[in-house]
C-alpha cells in the first residue's frame, strides 16, 4: 500500500529536491518541492532509513515557485529546478555545497561564497548530446526521460543555442527518413561563440557511406554547420562518444576563444559548456592558485584537457605542466599553445594523472601550486596523497561534483592542508549541477 502523506520541506537534497520528514522521523526526498512548502506527497521508494516521494499537491507554495518555461520540466531529465526563481535556485546551489562540505568534508562553518549566477540562464551551452532511438517502430531524438533511457522527442531545448536546435529539429524530421536510423545513438553538436557548429553522428555500425551521402543535405539545411563527424561507438559505450571518431566532411576542429586565448576543439576533446561561465570559473582557480600578472610561479595543471586553463595560467606563470589521459585532447592543447605563442611557457603530457603525478614529484619536480580539475568522481586518493607528500603550498581544486569534492577535501585536511574558501559557480543553470573552486592551502609546522 502506498504512502501519501502532507510534508512540511525543510531542506535541500544535492539533486536540488526537497527534503521532509514522514510521520514516522524516516528523511523524505521530494522532487519538484521547494524548502518552505508544504506538500501532499506519495512515497515511490521505500529505501529503508529513507524514502522518496512525488509531490501529489502544493498547500503552502513557497514565493519563489514558478510556473516552468518548458513544457518538458518534470519529465525530461535534463533540468530539476525550472519550477524555482532562478535567483532562489543560486541560495540552494550554495546550500549544496556548504552542506556536502559539512557532511562530508567534516569542515565546521566552511566559508563558502554565494554562487555566481548567470546574467541570462537560458541557451547557455555549447554542447549538446541528444539521444536517438527507435520506439513504437519509430525513430525519436531529444532526451531521456527522467530516471530512464527512454526518449522522449524534443523540437527545442532551453539551455541549447539555437544552431544546436536546429539540428535537433532537422532530425526529428528527417529520421524516419534515414536508412541509418536504425544504428544511430546520439546526435552531439557542439555550437561555438560565434555560432558555427561541430555536429557529430554516433552509431553502433559503420554507417559512413550513408553519412557521406547526407552530408550535402545537412549542409544545405543547417548553414552554421561547419563540420560532420561519425563516432562508431565501442561495444557498451560508457558515454555519447565513446568510439572511434572519422571526418564526414568540413572542417577538422573548431575554433573557440576563451579568456582571450584561441583554442581549437574536436569532437572528443573535453570543453566546458558554458562559456561565459567559463572564464569566471577559470578567474576563480587562477586566483586560488595564485597566478596573477607578475607572478614567478611553477604551476602544475592536473586533468587539463585541451589546455584551457594550463594556458590560461601560463600568460603570468613562469611555467605551467598539463596532464590529461586523453590524446585527443592533449593533441589540442599542444596546438592551442602554438596557436597562441604560449609553447615556452607549458608543457604537455599525455598520462593518466593520478600514475604521471606521483612519478614527477617522485623525481624530484617542484611546484609552487597545483591545479585540479577531475571528472565528477573526483581525484584519484594516490594523486592527493602525492601532491601532499611533497607539500605544494597551494592548491586549487575546481569540481562538479560538491559530494567527490568534500571527499577529497576531507583527505587533503587530514593530510595537512586547510580549507580557505569556496567559490560555487552556475555552470549549468535550472539543474542540480554546479561547479566550485576551493583554495586549500598547506598548514605550516
Amino acid at each position: 500500500m502506498s504512502i501519501t502523506e502532507q510534508i512540511d520541506i525543510t531542506g535541500i537534497g544535492s539533486g536540488l529536491q526537497g527534503v521532509g520528514r514522514l510521520a514516522d522521523g524516516r528523511a523524505v526526498f521530494v522532487p519538484g518541492a521547494i524548502p518552505g512548502e508544504q506538500v501532499t506527497a506519495t512515497v515511490t521508494q521505500d529505501r529503508g532509513r529513507f524514502c522518496e516521494a512525488s509531490v501529489c499537491g502544493v498547500q503552502k507554495p513557497s514565493p519563489d515557485r514558478i510556473a516552468p518555461a518548458c513544457p518538458h520540466a518534470g519529465v525530461c531529465g535534463g533540468c530539476q529546478a525550472r519550477h524555482i526563481r532562478y535567483s532562489r535556485t543560486l541560495a540552494l546551489k550554495q546550500q549544496v555545497v556548504t552542506d556536502a562540505l559539512t557532511r562530508i568534508g567534516g569542515i565546521e562553518a566552511p566559508s563558502v561564497r554565494p554562487t555566481l549566477g548567470c546574467e541570462a540562464p537560458d541557451r547557455t551551452r555549447n554542447k549538446a548530446e541528444y539521444p536517438i532511438a527507435v520506439q513504437d517502430g519509430r525513430p525519436n531524438i531529444g532526451a531521456f526521460a527522467q530516471g530512464s533511457h527512454s526518449v522522449i522527442a524534443l523540437d527545442d531545448c532551453l539551455l541549447q543555442r539555437e544552431a544546436s536546435v536546429e539540428a535537433l529539429r532537422w532530425f526529428a524530421a528527417n529520421l524516419e527518413h534515414l536508412d541509418c536510423a536504425g544504428h544511430l545513438k546520439y546526435l552531439v553538436t557542439r555550437v561555438n561563440q560565434s555560432g558555427a557548429m561541430m555536429l557529430v553522428l554516433c552509431a553502433d555500425a559503420p554507417v559512413l557511406s550513408e553519412l557521406q551521402r547526407l552530408s550535402p543535405a545537412l549542409t544545405g539545411a543547417l548553414p552554421s554547420l561547419q563540420s560532420l563527424w561519425l563516432c562508431q561507438l565501442n561495444h557498451r559505450p560508457a558515454h555519447a562518444l565513446d568510439g572511434r571518431c572519422t571526418r564526414v566532411s568540413g572542417a577538422e576542429s573548431l575554433p573557440e576563444t576563451l579568456m582571450g586565448l584561441r583554442f581549437t576543439i574536436s569532437p572528443q576533446s573535453f570543453f566546458q559548456v558554458n562559456p561565459r561561465q567559463t572564464e569566471k570559473l577559470y578567474e576563480f582557480a587562477l586566483e586560488a592558485a595564485g597566478v596573477s600578472p607578475g607572478c614567478d610561479l611553477n604551476v602544475l595543471d592536473a586533468y587539463c584537457g585541451a589546455g584551457t586553463i594550463t594556458l590560461s595560467a601560463a600568460r603570468w606563470a613562469r611555467h605551467v605542466t598539463g596532464i590529461e589521459i586523453v590524446p585527443p585532447a592533449i593533441a589540442d592543447a599542444k596546438r592551442n599553445a602554438r596557436r597562441n605563442g604560449l609553447e615556452n611557457r607549458v608543457s604537455f603530457i599525455c598520462a593518466d594523472a593520478a600514475v604521471e603525478i606521483p612519478r614527477l614529484l617522485a623525481r624530484g619536480r617542484r611546484f609552487d601550486a597545483a591545479i585540479l580539475d577531475p571528472p565528477r568522481k573526483g581525484a584519484d586518493a594516490s594523486l592527493l596523497d602525492a601532491l601532499a607528500a611533497a607539500e605544494i603550498p597551494t592548491l586549487s581544486y575546481v569540481s562538479c561534483n560538491p559530494a567527490t569534492l568534500a571527499r577529497d577535501v576531507r583527505r587533503l585536511r587530514d593530510k595537512g592542508y586547510r580549507l580557505e574558501w569556496a567559490q560555487p559557480v552556475d555552470m549549468f543553470p535550472w539543474t542540480c549541477h554546479v561547479e566550485t573552486v576551493v583554495l586549500m592551502s598547506r598548514v605550516k609546522d
